[in-house]
């Protein structure tokens, strides 16, 4: 079994053809949308307090848990695009993940953007997206083009955090955050694209470092890898990957077959979370 776990402000449909792939390579799929978000949204947005530590420690481990029930001795992988692939650490059920798949997944410190787009990408999601917050009581983002309407604690998070993302919440469960992140012993397939201006190596690899009871691998590849002119940080979902990419994600997906062979390997750690 899959769970799809989506980036940011983006609806579970955007995956659709994607997870509707993997049920004819014989994979059951399950898709589903954040809370405050798509169908998942309430009927009253302004004023929430949903974060994105709630979606990985309440709605992923939901997820997790369902799939369980339904399934528990098969294998489970996620899928987990941009914040979709960091987000699972967070939750208590991800010690029982077999695999992780991850694309372009990081969480938005500003200064890991590709620095040919940080100043226009730092105005536009860390000084104008918690200013229209504040006006709004949620971030508008469907009336501006901008991705979908987000929680207030979801937009702030991304707006304000730092380097290191356990600073985000209060010191007393820092530590326990740490804890839950280490705890993950799922191998890790990490894929990035060198047009991608949000997962970008740097950004990619500061998120994976936070899984320090995992054997991670990062994979940088090219547009000209996977046979186009570009990618970015949203295109690998479409459809026009479905004899290429989707393809060989399945390997890893199937049989933990690293299909991009010579990335960087982090081994997994045998130490406690730093502090």
């Amino acid at each position: 079994m899959v769970i799809v776990n989506p980036a940011t402000g983006v609806l579970a449909r955007y995956y659709h053809y994607f997870a509707h792939f993997l049920t004819e390579q014989g994979f059951a799929v399950l898709t589903y949308d954040y809370r405050g978000i798509g169908a998942s949204r309430p009927k009253r947005l302004r004023g929430s307090g949903i974060r994105w530590r709630d979606w990985g420690e309440l709605d992923f481990d939901a997820a997790v848990s369902w799939a369980r029930r339904r399934d528990p001795d098969g294998l489970l992988v996620v899928v987990g695009h941009s914040i979709g692939g960091f987000l699972p650490g967070f939750a208590p059920n991800a010690t029982q993940i077999d695999r992780i798949f991850t694309v372009g997944a990081q969480y938005a410190y500003w200064r890991d953007y590709a620095a040919t787009h940080r100043r226009s990408l730092f105005l536009k999601w860390h000084l104008l997206m918690p200013a229209l917050t504040v006006a709004f009581g949620f971030f508008p983002g469907r009336r501006l083009g901008w991705l979908e309407d987000l929680p207030a604690g979801v937009a702030n998070e991304w707006s304000f955090r730092r380097a290191r993302m356990e600073l985000s919440y209060p010191a007393a469960e820092r530590e326990a955050i740490l804890a839950r992140f280490a705890a993950v012993r799922a191998p890790i397939l990490a894929v990035g694209v060198s047009d991608d201006e949000f997962g970008t190596p740097q950004a990619i690899r500061r998120a994976l470092e936070y899984y320090r009871g995992s054997a991670r691998r990062q994979v940088s590849l090219t547009p000209g890898d996977l046979g186009f002119p570009a990618i970015g940080h949203f295109d690998l979902f479409h459809s026009r990957h479905t004899t290429g990419f989707w393809g060989h994600a399945c390997d890893f997906l199937r049989d933990g077959v690293d299909p991009w062979p010579g990335g960087t390997l982090l081994p997994a750690e045998a130490t406690s979370p730093r502090p």
